[in-house]
């Protein structure tokens, strides 16, 4: 209920601001300074980002080799038969010398559980934890139970269909040691970025976070755990509680947790963890849908503590609200064309100088500012961070703006009226992994079929 007053409250006021400022300002000048503000913000991270670059050059971070906390990574499984075995067989071969695998059958109605029995068998490091089929649902139930019996002075958190490098750990580690960071976070890929569209556009969408991800880290503000490849030492997870049973997105709601108590989260581009990216746009929307509304519940949900918290940092404080606006602006787009049209129908009735043209033209500015600053970024983000090349990364960055603002702007709308109109709820949205594999082996059992029919 909280939530929902606060959305009435944020929704009322920023209609009362575009009502009043529009018979006395052309509200397209305010909203075009909310727009140079975040591009502002943008260059000052790019410029702190080089800085800490050319600063590193010369002064190279020096890790503490002796600095090997025990590590327990924890592999959730909720039917994942296709894909788990090669994850933990993955895991297996990280180069680091302390660490065990906690792998958690959730409640599956496939043979996961009896795939993560084989793998305890098979491997001395690998854990078998088999949930009751009538335990608390959600990732974060999940991690919460495994917590009982992991030993790890750090806890890092893989997907079922995670896959990652030799020295993934080596990379990541060193960067949790200061005392005031509470975790770290590796930079995502999609593995299977070539499948089609949808695969391209949310690589190039992961890219585009690895930028202002880095960018946040530059400047110490409030870098967010993305689920997948975050480790988190075991005090600050204490400090908070453990995860959060009752919110959909477990590493949002951890992030913004972590910053009110004052923990610093630092992000590490070099290290990567691969994940396999969803190949059918109903699946996508259903996954992003749950990323929207956890995204805007946590803000919600910690707006008083974020506020009133004496130990989170001002840069962080400030790097939060910066990023806040991002949201704003789609529902600012949207109320703006509504008046403008309502305006325009009532002048009708009473002729003025406001005509169908200002509709347009106002709303075309506005939509032109908002795809040219997606535009921009995602450009920068591929040629910077996966060097390709100008005429590829121009392409690339045209059709992910587009899909893009076709995703998020019509999915805010839509997770902003179910906050205030319907009970909240946990559905997950869960993705399905291992479809390729699943297509692939389907494809050659029809093959083989058809060639027993020949002979």
């Amino acid at each position: 209920m909280r939530e929902r007053i606060l959305l009435f409250i944020i929704l009322s006021l920023l209609s009362v601001f575009l009502y009043v400022f529009q018979n006395h300002v052309d509200t397209t000048v305010g909203f075009l300074i909310l727009c140079a503000t975040m591009v502002t913000y943008g260059l000052y991270s790019i410029a702190a980002t080089k800085y800490q670059k050319r600063k590193l050059k010369k002064h190279p971070l020096i890790i503490n080799e002796s600095y090997k906390p025990f590590i327990s990574i924890m592999i959730p499984a909720h039917n994942e038969e296709y894909v788990i075995a090669n994850t933990v067989e993955n895991v297996l071969e990280i180069d680091y010398p302390n660490f065990e695998i906690i792998v958690i059958d959730d409640r599956s109605t496939d043979n996961t559980a009896d795939a993560v029995r084989k793998l305890e068998a098979k491997h001395e490091k690998v854990i078998a934890f088999i949930r009751n089929k009538d335990a608390f649902p959600g990732k974060s139930a999940v991690l919460n139970d495994a917590m009982n019996i992991a030993k790890g002075d750090a806890i890092l958190v893989f997907d079922a269909d995670a896959t990652v490098e030799p020295d993934f750990l080596n990379k990541l580690v060193p960067h949790l040691e200061p005392a005031d960071v509470g975790a770290v976070q590796a930079r995502k890929i999609i593995r299977n970025k070539d499948f089609n569209f949808l695969t391209r556009c949310q690589n190039n969408e992961y890219t585009l976070d690895t930028h202002f991800q880095t960018g946040r880290d530059a400047v110490k503000g409030a870098v967010e755990l993305r689920g997948n490849g975050e480790l988190i030492k075991r005090e600050a997870l204490k400090d908070i509680g453990g995860w959060n049973n009752y919110t959909i997105t477990d590493d949002l709601d951890m992030s913004t947790r972590l910053h009110i108590k004052g923990w610093d989260i630092r992000f590490c581009p070099e290290a990567c963890v691969y994940e396999e990216g969803i190949i059918y746009l109903f699946p996508l929307f259903r996954q992003r849908r749950r990323w929207m509304e956890g995204t805007i519940r946590r803000y919600l949900e910690y707006f008083g503590e974020a506020i009133s918290s004496k130990k989170m940092s001002l840069r962080a404080r400030l790097d939060m609200a910066i990023y806040i606006t991002q949201f704003i602006m789609p529902l600012w787009f949207m109320l703006e064309l509504v008046f403008r049209i309502v305006r325009y129908v009532t002048d009708k009735i009473c002729p003025t100088v406001y005509s169908l043209h200002n509709v347009i033209w106002s709303s075309l500015t506005i939509a032109s500012v908002v795809g040219l600053g997606f535009f921009l970024a995602i450009r920068y983000a591929l040629r910077r961070y996966d060097f390709v090349p100008r005429l590829s990364a121009l392409k690339q960055a045209f059709e992910t703006t587009v899909y893009m603002l076709t995703i998020w702007f019509p999915m805010e709308l839509f997770i902003c009226g179910k906050i205030l109109f319907r009970k909240k709820d946990m559905n997950w949205g869960k993705t399905t992994h291992g479809l390729i594999q699943e297509e692939e082996s389907q494809r050659q059992e029809l093959l083989q079929e058809k060639e027993l029919q020949k002979v």
